[in-house]
């Protein structure tokens, strides 16, 4: 296991909050840390996950200044659960849009999970705007990956928790969860699509630790969280990640194989399998990654936070 583990930094509060309007969006955002110090974005998971004041605690506070914002749809920015103008490249052109009116050359972004697509999407199309990268469980929302959560895969490592997903979904319609789901979302039944988006929601939150927990999954069954967390998951899902082909990432490596780069991975992580991020690493030799042995998908697991602050922790002592 690990030794001399790391823990989060303590709690810290903004010193600054805000809105960014975009496209009839706005988008919240806050800075914690220190204010001249080194520049660092944390993208959160999802699609439509929403930030929270724990991954603030990822940063050393006295080193680094701390952005986290709400994609389009979710967590504090408006409207709620809105899909309108929510691709992956209209989040790709807000990151951009809050570096311009942050005024920052650079800085370090993280991001795990969905946020570990989001950040190569956006560094592959600014590659001159990131100076490190720490990314984990990746996912790079291909059909293989999705059909592994989604159809056929996590459902034999949790087959009650799937027998829970499955039971809002009509028998003949099982043989395509994805899209069963979306008419749901799309319909007119509101009570129906709420309680789809809950059992959506508590899927994922019951296969995303090593340690299951009953608060995480309550969690994501707060009917307001749930709403946006699953029907911008699967409004992004059914696109496919709006991407001209499912290898995009892998393709556009080369554009940012300069950038220092960690991987972290779980390699018991079910939602995000860690085949992926050895992919991508064979793709990437120059990117470090790391698998956490005993850990799973979530980021709050100790081994993933001990990986994770030693990775920050590095980048803000040895680079400015």
């Amino acid at each position: 296991m690990v030794h001399q583990q790391m823990k989060l930094y303590p709690s810290i509060e903004p010193y600054e909050t805000g809105f960014m309007d975009a496209d009839g969006h706005e988008i919240y955002y806050e800075q914690c840390g220190n204010p001249q110090g080194k520049p660092a974005v944390f993208l959160h998971g999802g699609p439509g996950g929403g930030g929270s004041k724990d991954v603030r605690r990822f940063f050393n506070p006295e080193i680094y200044r701390i952005i986290v914002f709400d994609q389009r749809g979710c967590g504090r920015s408006k409207p709620h659960a809105c899909l309108e103008n929510n691709t992956t490249w209209d989040l790709v052109r807000d990151i951009e849009s809050l570096r311009e009116k942050l005024i920052i050359d650079k800085w370090l972004v993280f991001g795990g999970s969905w946020g570990s697509t989001l950040a190569l999407a956006y560094a592959q199309t600014h590659p001159t705007s990131v100076s490190q990268m720490v990314l984990r469980g990746i996912f790079l929302l291909r059909k293989k990956e999705l059909d592994w959560f989604y159809q056929e895969g996590a459902s034999h490592i949790f087959p009650e928790a799937w027998a829970d997903f499955i039971k809002v979904i009509e028998a003949d319609k099982q043989s395509n969860m994805m899209q069963a789901y979306h008419e749901i979302f799309t319909g007119p039944d509101h009570q129906k699509s709420l309680d789809a988006a809950i059992a959506w929601s508590r899927w994922e939150a019951s296969c995303s630790s090593m340690d299951y927990s009953p608060a995480r999954v309550e969690g994501f069954s707060n009917p307001e969280f749930a709403l946006a967390f699953a029907l911008i998951e699967n409004h992004y899902f059914i696109n496919k990640g709006f991407f001209e082909t499912e290898d995009q990432l892998l393709k556009g490596i080369d554009v940012i194989r300069h950038i220092p780069t960690v991987i972290v991975q779980g390699r018991y992580d079910m939602v995000c399998p860690a085949e992926t991020a050895y992919q991508l690493s064979k793709m990437w030799p120059e990117a470090s990654l790391v698998i956490a042995p005993f850990s799973g998908h979530a980021a709050f697991e100790p081994e993933i936070i001990h990986e994770l602050i030693k990775v920050t922790d590095h980048f803000g002592e040895n680079n400015s």
